[in-house]
């Protein structure tokens, strides 16, 4: 089975960028999506960005236009570009492959920005 592993989170300030990575390794022929999802302290994961194997991409409403996701295949590797961040960007953001109908986790990477 697929692994996942993120890297790339920080502490920002308002309007600042960060730039997430995540390390694909194992099972990749089974993925279907590729996405990003984050959990702010006492509430539910989110989802913030998928791309699907066709390379269609969805995003949430409160990251459009702030947020890319993207894949580079030559180093097996998912990234999530953001700009303009927000202080309720802040949150554990994980990284999702859905595989042969089940969803992996990766370990999640802090994202927190400051005020």
């Amino acid at each position: 089975q697929v692994q996942l592993v993120e890297s790339g989170g920080g502490l920002v300030q308002s309007g600042g960028s960060l730039r997430l990575s995540c390390a694909v390794s194992g099972g990749r022929f089974g993925i279907r999506a590729l996405g990003w999802y984050r959990q702010a302290p006492g509430k539910q994961r989110e989802l913030v960005a998928t791309m699907a194997t066709g390379g269609t991409t969805n995003y949430a409403d409160s990251v459009k236009g702030r947020f890319t996701i993207s894949t580079d295949s030559a180093k097996n590797t998912m990234y999530l570009q953001m700009n303009s961040l927000k202080p309720e960007d802040t949150g554990v953001y994980y990284c999702n492959a859905y595989e042969w109908g089940t969803n992996r986790w990766g370990q999640g990477t802090q994202v927190t920005v400051s005020s």
